[in-house]
């Protein structure tokens, strides 16, 4: 008990709603505005009456899948570029207004991307008035004959109304004309401003059906904005300052008894004709934020909301005067909201203050969104999922005309401009989804039950009374007619009869005159009015005959009409035949142009991906032209470095050969002076040569192997400069200086890896490693050592014979503490036999011609010569690369 003594009151519950099954979803409605001058692309096509198509502009991101994907959307009414504001306003905002005026509420918003044509939708321009305008001129039209007086209702703070008697209402007349801040009423169009003068000229004058004659009614507007999600009274008279401005004071939401969501403390004005009231949106207008940005020059910073409330209360029994009962006053608002577009920050290039505009505008949109699509799944799922409603002041103020207020509908603008497809998509999912959200049809409210028609007929009794007495000029018997009546007061008056003297001779001849006058005058208006009575009747014998002959007439006539109405009917047949076929040929018509679409679609798709085909192969033509062109570059580059490699080659084997020929000449000389030698005097000649097989013993000796030739070191195989006169009897062999082989004859220490199935060639080109380790099989032990590695390889070459590989490497090393081997060069050993029959053709190659005994000697003696020849393909190239030694052996 005291919990409950200490809490604040409690809730009052919901009043109690007539069930209402019956539900139509939100009217959206979509207005396609013209393209600008500048423009160029559209991205918008007008498909029907209700369907429009979005066309991917160029230069847009395809989808995932790489294909064009053209989407259609569907409204209750599309209205394209030609669509005048009136044709917009019989769809969309009439039927709002007949609500209006029959008690029910409206919810009327345009939504779309700045600069798409809202503020137009809802305003207008001059000789364009806008659905506001329109709407205001079509609720003066109707009630204004109805309308009471001013100050008679009276708004109670709290979204209510009050009905004042006569004098209070006098009162509160005289009261505020007497103050500074009345506003002064302008039925008159020559009092209200010029610049919205030709606003308010519609082309045609709107009148709601069915209005309560026996109601009177009030009209009270009042205007707000929401701007960064607060909200402003656009109405309210505030002191300016100038030295010190105060800024407007925000306004907070209520809620009114009947659960319905109204701004507290916003002036509401009571107008009294269509120019009064536009006149008070335009005074609130032009205190609207507003700025200029990149994409419109005066963009809407924030949400108008245009709230017109219609006050309506029955007559008392005699319709006079207004019901003083606050219960039977009836309240409908329209609320004419026009939203703020949606933009991004990068297109419009907003800074600053201008950016968080945006955010809140966006983010407003984004509440609205969120609010539709959970009012969706709720009743297509069947869940109960709390609409948020109150993250924003928008569809915080609305929130009642979703649940059942009232009807909702939206104008959703769109700008064809290819610059705005990716906003106008969002824009029309968003409309889309906005169509399948159900709102409940308000209930038809009772305002009281009296007879209708007191009103009327209290007015035409006081018309035809009035008239009946301006016609007669004074009470006169109703039943005379009119026109005796003017006889009789055409006739002369009658003088004085009263007789005072009994001897009176005047009086008596006076009054006999009198009637003797008003019995003449008698006589001739019978005597007229017989002959007006035979006039009359030789008039009807008249009319009588030409009836007669008009009969005939007729009936001539009548005859004709029966023959006519036959062709009619039978002209008739045949228009509803022509009309069948004309169906029947529109519908042929219909199919050839969806025939027609798909074709074209096709048409579209292939082109579409034939251009994406061109443009794919025309980059794989450009890569492999740029392909053919690395690889001449790379071909021009093998080409110049195989020419180098093939010349450095040829200048090798030229030195090489030189080589070889130096040598045979050197053992050339050698010979010949040891032959010299033999044949100075004082010793004997040799004996003469024999034939072959008497030289055949002799040879045998010379068969045995010889002892090995020591190797000649790189010196020694180095070429000598051939003197200019050399000696004709050398007693010493000529010796070329030396030279390093290899870089295995240094000082570091080496690891002679040498496995056991290594074969000893027993050739003369044998590395000799003399600070060495030689080990069959390495370990970590051997290589922490030593600086080098060698690995000795042998291999069958591809013509059998057996060839040698020096594999020579670097000891390095590791982070880890251990030791790594990085190889560097290869020298490769090979080993070559000659046969007796390739030396046999050698030597007969080699002999003259003319059998001379001394050529042959001395081609018999070289070839009997063993001849040691050590080739190098070419010097050290760095690691890697391959030095080929070759060792010739001849037999004798």
């Amino acid at each position: 008990m005291n919990k409950q003594a200490k809490c604040k009151t409690p809730r009052r519950p919901p009043p109690r709603k007539h069930p209402n099954n019956q539900k139509d979803p939100v009217g959206v409605y979509c207005r396609v505005r013209p393209l600008g001058v500048e423009d160029v692309e559209c991205c918008i096509e007008v498909i029907s009456n209700s369907t429009i198509q979005l066309h991917f502009p160029e230069g847009f991101k395809i989808n995932r899948n790489g294909e064009y994907k053209e989407t259609q959307y569907s409204f209750k009414k599309v209205f394209g570029v030609s669509v005048s504001q009136i044709e917009l306003f019989e769809h969309v905002a009439k039927p709002l207004v007949d609500d209006l005026i029959h008690g029910k509420n409206g919810l009327l918003f345009t939504y779309g991307v700045t600069g798409s044509g809202k503020t137009f939708t809802m305003t207008g321009c001059p000789g364009q008035g806008g659905l506001l305008p329109r709407s205001l001129d079509m609720i003066f039209n109707s009630i204004g004959a109805y309308q009471a007086k001013r100050y008679v209702f009276k708004t109670d703070d709290k979204n209510g109304m009050e009905v004042q008697c006569e004098v209070d209402a006098l009162l509160e007349r005289q009261r505020r004309e007497n103050s500074v801040c009345v506003p002064k009423t302008s039925s008159s169009r020559q009092k209200i401003d010029p610049e919205i003068a030709d606003m308010m000229t519609p082309e045609e004058a709107y009148q709601a059906d069915g209005v309560d004659e026996d109601s009177s009614y009030s009209v009270f507007v009042s205007y707000i904005e929401i701007y960064n999600n607060y909200i402003y009274d656009l109405l309210e008279e505030t002191q300016e300052d100038a030295i010190k401005p105060k800024p407007p004071q925000s306004k907070i939401l209520r809620e009114d008894q009947n659960h319905n969501m109204y701004v507290a403390g916003c002036m509401e004005v009571e107008v009294k004709s269509a120019e009064e009231a536009f006149q008070v949106f335009w005074r609130g207008q032009k205190k609207r934020k507003v700025a200029n940005t990149r994409l419109n020059r005066e963009s809407s910073r924030s949400h108008s909301v245009f709230i017109i409330k219609l006050a309506q209360a029955p007559l008392d029994a005699d319709g006079d005067n207004i019901l003083q009962d606050k219960n039977q006053v009836s309240v409908s608002q329209l609320c004419l909201v026009d939203l703020a577009g949606s933009e991004r920050t990068g297109r419009t290039g907003a800074e600053g203050t201008r950016i968080r505009e945006a955010g809140n505008i966006n983010q407003s949109l984004l509440n609205l969104r969120t609010c539709i699509e959970v009012l969706r799944e709720n009743q297509m799922c069947g869940t109960n999922r709390m609409v948020p409603y109150r993250d924003s002041k928008v569809t915080h103020l609305f929130k009642n005309y979703f649940d059942g207020e009232g009807k909702v509908k939206m104008v959703v603008c769109v700008n064809p401009n290819a610059d705005d497809y990716e906003e106008t998509l969002l824009v029309m999912r968003f409309a889309e989804m906005t169509q399948e959200v159900e709102v409940a049809r308000p209930v038809d409210r009772p305002i009281c039950g009296f007879t209708p028609g007191r009103r009327h007929r209290n007015q035409a009794f006081k018309e035809e009374l009035s008239r009946r007495l301006d016609e007669r000029g004074g009470p006169i018997d109703e039943d005379i007619p009119s026109e005796i009546n003017n006889l009789v007061l055409s006739l002369p008056p009658l003088p004085s009869s009263e007789l005072t003297d009994p001897h009176d001779d005047i009086t008596l001849p006076r009054l006999i005159e009198a009637l003797q006058n008003r019995h003449t005058i008698r006589q001739m208006m019978v005597e007229e009015y017989n002959k007006g009575a035979n006039v009359m009747k030789s008039m009807l014998q008249d009319l009588d005959s030409s009836l007669v002959s008009k009969d005939n007439v007729i009936h001539q006539q009548t005859c004709r009409l029966v023959e006519k109405d036959k062709v009619i009917q039978n002209n008739k047949t045949e228009i509803e035949r022509l009309e069948k076929r004309t169906k029947m040929q529109e519908h042929k018509i219909d199919i050839l142009q969806k025939t027609t679409k798909i074709y074209e679609d096709d048409k579209r798709s292939l082109q579409q991906e034939l251009e994406t085909r061109e443009q794919r192969l025309h980059r794989e033509l450009s890569e492999k032209r740029r392909m053919e062109q690395r690889m001449h570059g790379v071909v021009s580059d093998t080409q110049y470095k195989w020419e180098k490699e093939c010349e450095r080659r040829v200048n090798a084997k030229q030195l090489e050969m030189q080589n070889k020929l130096w040598v045979k000449d050197e053992k050339l000389k050698q010979l010949k002076a040891i032959v010299s030698e033999n044949k100075t005097p004082g010793r004997p000649d040799p004996p003469p040569r024999q034939t072959q097989p008497q030289q055949q013993p002799q040879q045998q000796p010379q068969q045995q192997p010889q002892p090995k030739p020591q190797r000649p070191s790189r010196e020694e195989r180095t070429p000598a400069k051939r003197s200019a006169s050399p000696s004709p009897h050398p007693t010493t062999t000529p010796v070329r200086p030396l030279h390093r082989r290899s870089r295995s004859a240094g000082g570091e220490k080496w690891v002679d890896h040498k496995p056991t199935s290594s074969l000893d060639l027993g050739t003369v080109l044998q590395p000799l490693i003399p600070n060495s380790i030689k080990v069959s099989t390495p370990n970590e032990k051997v290589l922490s050592k030593c600086d080098r590695y060698v690995l000795t390889h042998q291999e069958v070459a591809s013509d059998g014979e057996i060839q040698t590989k020096l594999i020579k490497g670097e000891v390095i090393k590791t982070r880890g503490g251990g030791q790594a081997v990085q190889f560097t060069d290869i020298e490769t050993l090979k080993q070559e036999l000659t046969t007796a029959s390739s030396r046999k053709r050698k030597s007969s190659e080699g002999a003259p011609a003319n059998g001379d005994q001394s050529d042959g000697a001395w081609t018999d003696v070289e070839t009997r010569c063993s001849v040691a020849v050590e080739m190098k393909a070419g010097s050290h190239m760095g690691p890697g690369y391959e030095h080929h030694g070759i060792t010739k052996r001849r037999k004798p």
